[in-house]
């Protein structure tokens, strides 16, 4: 246990720096401004829009207005087919993005990249989902997560023996319940987030993105230095709880920061990778492989989120293939903890004998 200490005190001290810069690019990257929606033509396009209800050939029935400023049919939900009125699509969303088509169709032409309207990349929509492939491999995660989580409980429940109690001899079975709940909930609300990006859903996907890695961080903790008594878990637990609320409470009802959030989320991923990669390189762990994979993986998949860049054809950037590559490395992830179960039941097991 010593050992352990003293090369996680050494890892912490070589990526503190790193984790700074990390830090530091990540606030820097959210602190940049969106040129696309400054753009003079881009602006104009969006005024005279609001106004007429058209960009070119194609008009928005729910942007004719009356000369008291209300809609000449009514509220726009009740004018929209069942299939869009959930997604409040309104006269300025449509706007904006039919002007933002419109105008990086004109760049295009003139060899320009593309560029970022209100701080976000130019994607096409698909029968009206605002980024259907990160929607998709949301949903795909989230199907991972499940299939994972019943999978644990099914060997922890029925095919492991129990203890005399009743209980299973897996001292961290809760703790893996609670976090598939954590996980589930999580890619549940990307989903609906990348779908249709309004105030409420983006709260919800950053505020489950938050939760997920706050408990996760416990998880890593209690589990990489094998804390068993109850008292020591509330412990560990109670500060991060504590400072995972505070953090929450703060985006959303006092300001939500960006660039805050990303400085928060780097650190309680990147302490929990470390806290992981330590453990895998003292003990005899059986499945230490696999960790070492998802902790490689997950450190390459926290890069992607860095290094941001334009969507292929409209439809796939630096995010959506963060979230290609969290489905391999949540299968690999719920197969550990499945092995760790074996493993540990089978340890105390031996002990009892």
């Amino acid at each position: 246990m010593k050992s352990a200490f003293v090369m996680f005190a050494n890892l912490m001290a070589q990526c503190r720096f790193g984790l700074f810069l990390l830090a530091f690019f990540c606030f820097f990257g959210v602190l940049n401004a969106s040129p696309g929606d400054s753009d003079p033509i881009y602006k104009s396009c969006v005024e005279q829009c609001e106004k007429t209800g058209c960009v070119g050939n194609k008009c928005f029935q729910h942007c004719n207005f009356s000369s008291d400023g209300n809609h000449i049919d009514g509220p726009w939900y009740l004018q929209e087919p069942l299939y869009m009125r959930w997604k409040q699509w309104d006269c300025r969303s449509d706007c904006r993005y039919q002007c933002m088509l419109s105008r990086e169709e004109d760049r295009l032409k003139l060899g320009y990249k593309p560029t970022k309207y209100h701080g976000r990349w130019p994607f096409r929509r698909i029968y009206g989902i605002q980024e259907p492939v990160s929607v998709a491999l949301s949903a795909l995660n989230l199907a991972v997560q499940f299939h994972g989580w019943v999978s644990f409980f099914i060997l922890v429940n029925y095919k492991l023996p129990f203890r005399p109690n009743k209980t299973t001899y897996y001292d961290y079975t809760g703790l893996w319940h609670l976090y598939a709940i954590f996980a589930m909930n999580t890619w549940f609300w990307s989903a609906v987030f990348h779908s249709r990006d309004v105030e409420l859903t983006e709260k919800l996907d950053y505020s489950s993105a938050v939760a997920l890695l706050g408990f996760s961080l416990i998880l890593a903790t209690i589990r990489a230095f094998n804390v068993r008594s109850e008292a020591s878990r509330v412990m560990i637990a109670a500060p991060i709880i504590a400072f995972t609320t505070t953090h929450l409470l703060y985006l959303n009802f006092y300001q939500f920061d960006y660039g805050l959030n990303m400085i928060v989320c780097t650190a309680m991923g990147t302490l929990q990778l470390i806290l992981w990669a330590v453990w895998a390189g003292v003990t005899r762990h059986p499945s230490r492989l696999k960790l070492w994979v998802v902790v490689f993986g997950g450190a390459v998949s926290m890069l992607l989120e860095i290094y941001d860049f334009p969507p292929f054809w409209g439809l796939v950037d630096a995010h959506a293939l963060f979230h290609a590559t969290m489905i391999p490395l949540t299968y690999l992830w719920w197969s550990f903890a499945r092995d760790d179960s074996e493993f540990r039941t089978s340890m105390l097991i031996k002990k009892t004998k």
